[in-house]
């Protein structure tokens, strides 16, 4: 079946004069995703297809994908050896994309629910990323306040929050001063899908907080903001998610610490707290999850710990006499 994904044998998907953005059903489906990381990431995954097409975004003809083509670039996905999560943005962008071109008028009602009847995705993986140990936070700290410039006290308050209050690197750089209450300790922190939640400062993230006003002043905009390299803090110049990374990757190779993403300081605010007894529905309002089950695939304590809870289970079997 994957044999008819090649661009001699498949010409009607393709296109010489390429849409204009608002009638590409693949841009127009992008644009509908409100995370810019989500943008992203699809936009790969559908860059990825349109080569397979022999084409780009741009010149394939969406609307023309019918049954055969799409099942088809499901069997491509699942023989490329992408896990099941990974699997699932695949058909994900296949079927928002046809569902653009449906709204747009590109395909019927019909050939568009044959389309995007390819089944569902089963099996599992592992979570990506790794938990991040206390030990490693405090030598991440070091190499911080070792770092005697504007720089070493945001990049510790930047990790103090992710860490502490587990936000997701476009929260991060969209908190403005205004958001912190230093009277009751709390951080409003704007979500997905324009959801509010509170995040609580305290203790050591409070205090590496703290340092970075001192030396960023009290001025409204950004709350973490750019620094030249003079050491010169740029009150205009918000931080980007891709710095936001670059400035956790930097630290973590100062601490000489085996790499991980910011995301990682966040599944490891949700497996500590779940470590530490917090209950699952409270950790997932804490993490802005909508959904419970996401919350549960944050877990990244360590198997001794799933062990001795697995321990606590009573089983009443008596064992027979002999």
């Amino acid at each position: 079946m994957n044999e008819i994904i090649h661009i001699t044998t498949m010409p009607e998907v393709l296109t010489a004069i390429p849409r204009s953005p608002d009638q590409n059903p693949a841009f127009v489906y992008l644009a509908s995703l409100s995370a810019r990381s989500g943008r992203k990431t699809q936009k790969q995954v559908l860059e990825v297809m349109a080569a397979w097409l022999g084409g780009t975004i741009a010149s394939v003809e969406w609307g023309a994908l019918r049954y055969a083509y799409t099942i088809a670039l499901k069997g491509r996905v699942l023989d490329a050896g992408y896990g099941p999560a990974s699997t699932r943005k695949f058909i994900a962008a296949l079927r928002g994309t046809l569902k653009a071109a449906w709204k747009l008028g590109q395909i019927s009602a019909e050939e568009y629910a044959k389309a995007i009847d390819l089944g569902k995705i089963g099996g599992s993986s592992l979570p990506a990323g790794r938990y991040v140990e206390e030990s490693e936070m405090e030598q991440l700290f070091d190499a911080c306040i070792a770092d005697h410039s504007p720089n070493g006290a945001r990049d510790a308050a930047l990790l103090a929050i992710l860490y502490g209050c587990g936000v997701r690197r476009e929260e991060l750089i969209n908190i403005d001063l205004a958001d912190y209450k230093p009277d009751d300790g709390t951080l409003t922190v704007h979500g997905k899908r324009g959801k509010d939640r509170l995040a609580y400062i305290s203790n050591g993230t409070q205090d590496a907080l703290n340092d970075w006003l001192k030396a960023r002043g009290w001025q409204p905009g950004p709350l973490f903001l750019a620094v030249y390299a003079s050491g010169r803090i740029r009150q205009d110049k918000r931080l980007s998610p891709q710095m936001v990374y670059n400035t956790v990757f930097k630290r973590v190779k100062d601490a000489g610490l085996e790499k991980f993403s910011p995301h990682s300081l966040r599944r490891s605010f949700c497996s500590k707290l779940l470590d530490s007894g917090v209950d699952i529905a409270t950790v997932s309002k804490l993490a802005g999850h909508t959904n419970i089950q996401t919350t549960s695939i944050y877990d990244r304590r360590p198997g001794e710990t799933q062990r001795a809870g697995a321990l606590l289970l009573h089983i009443p079997y008596k064992k027979r006499a002999e």
